[in-house]
């Protein structure tokens, strides 16, 4: 049994880490429900799954803005939430909650993507839960209309209560989610770049154990190259963190065929292992359709654990396709501004030295487009004032239209799809 294995950790980094030692990679659903038994259930399942896999409590989408009343008025008249509400619900439920199936063989991850987090850190540090995800950038611009400079004075601050709820032996984890942002027809240079500032911040804000991100895009080798790029800055510019890289199945339009859809979570697994990720976030063959239930999460969990098995890694180095030399120009150009990433984040994107493609936030510029090329690549059409240049590649379009955007956001789907 792939799962069989006893890898333990004090935190959740700690786990991580020895799985990686092991050569064992880590697998986690996104899975959140509001329903207490249920949400448990699926920590169960989690746990008992034929992977080496953790835990996750996602978030609803009212505990996300910060609406806790409401989120409440739906616990008391019954009706569903979309996410377990960590702040509405007493701290003695999710103690139970967690009670006997999170500890150091079975970490538990918080997500949420809240642009104003500061309340779902203080529950964080009552419950002593280690871990969990996002970012000043990434639960900003992509989720929410909160200008960018409050955001980050809002995760300034979160950070800081977070690292103080460290004790010995534990140390708080953040992922950043900026690898992922709007989660497609982002050239990989501008997510690993963001990934690792938001690693930066983190790092300056109290936090010594960190994940960065990344998304799986169009092409896998040119995701293995974004991978391995951000393994070589993080090294650079994290000497003194503990961190891996976590690779998120596809979050853009998703195969409409139960074969495409395994087949696409088995090249992000495959894709992971060759580049050095350490975990990987599953997508269910049901994303296309409707929310996936714990059972066809926890299949996603073995499918992935499955494609993980007896791959080797990539032979080729973190330079071959300029996707490094892209990312550490745009770190570069922001601590430039000021080597606090806390100042110089709001500022880069004023000035137009970072600028996410198809982005409609009031902060970011939208003078970015990128284009897939023939080889299925994603390439610059245009890069506004960043300290980048246009792509040459092949089938460069002179202007981009709405039916060429909307061929490129089905290409994953089609090809996936077309294969099966």
């Amino acid at each position: 049994m792939i799962g069989a294995e006893r890898i333990t950790g004090a935190s959740f980094g700690d786990f991580v880490a020895e799985a990686e030692r092991r050569g064992r990679l880590v697998v986690q659903p996104r899975m959140g429900f509001g329903d207490l038994a249920r949400m448990r259930s699926g920590l169960e399942r989690t746990r008992a799954a034929d992977a080496v896999a953790v835990g996750t409590l996602t978030l609803d989408s009212y505990t996300r803005i910060g609406d806790h009343e409401a989120a409440r008025r739906a616990l008391r008249d019954g009706i569903e939430l979309n996410g377990y509400p960590i702040v509405a619900r007493p701290d003695e439920e999710t103690v139970a909650l967690l009670d006997g199936v999170r500890d150091e063989c079975f970490p538990v991850q918080v997500r949420h993507g809240s642009s104003r987090p500061q309340d779902i850190f203080r529950a964080l540090g009552r419950l002593g839960l280690d871990a969990t995800e996002g970012g000043p950038v990434s639960y900003c611009l992509p989720y929410s209309r909160t200008p960018l400079r409050e955001a980050v004075d809002c995760w300034a601050e979160s950070m800081e209560v977070f690292a103080a709820s460290g004790s010995d032996g534990v140390r708080p984890h953040m992922e950043s989610f900026g690898g992922c942002m709007l989660g497609q027809l982002c050239p990989p240079g501008l997510l690993v770049a963001i990934s690792l500032l938001e690693g930066i911040f983190f790092r300056q804000h109290g936090i010594d154990s960190v994940s960065l991100s990344y998304a799986q895009q169009t092409d896998p080798r040119q995701d293995e190259e974004a991978v391995l790029a951000l393994r070589r800055l993080a090294g650079e510019y994290l000497p003194d963190t503990q961190w891996h890289v976590v690779f998120y199945a596809y979050m853009g339009v998703y195969p409409r065929t139960s074969w495409g859809a395994r087949r696409l979570l088995e090249q992000a697994a495959r894709t992971a292992v060759r580049a050095g990720a350490a975990r990987v976030i599953v997508k269910t063959e049901a994303e296309a359709h409707r929310i996936p239930t714990i059972e066809e999460n926890v299949r996603a969990l073995e499918v992935g654990a499955r494609a993980s098995e007896g791959v080797g890694p990539r032979v080729y180095d973190a330079g071959d396709g300029g996707v490094l030399a892209e990312a550490r120009a745009l770190v570069e150009a922001v601590l430039d501004i000021d080597r606090d990433v806390g100042r110089a984040l709001p500022r880069a994107f004023e000035l137009g030295r970072l600028d996410l493609p198809f982005c409609l936030h009031p902060d970011n510029r939208g003078e970015a487009r990128g284009y897939i090329d023939d080889e299925g690549r994603l390439r610059w059409l245009t890069t506004g004032n960043m300290p980048i240049a246009p792509s040459l590649g092949t089938a460069r379009p002179a202007r981009l239209t709405a039916n060429a955007l909307l061929t490129m956001l089905h290409h994953v789907e089609q090809r996936y799809d077309r294969a099966a």
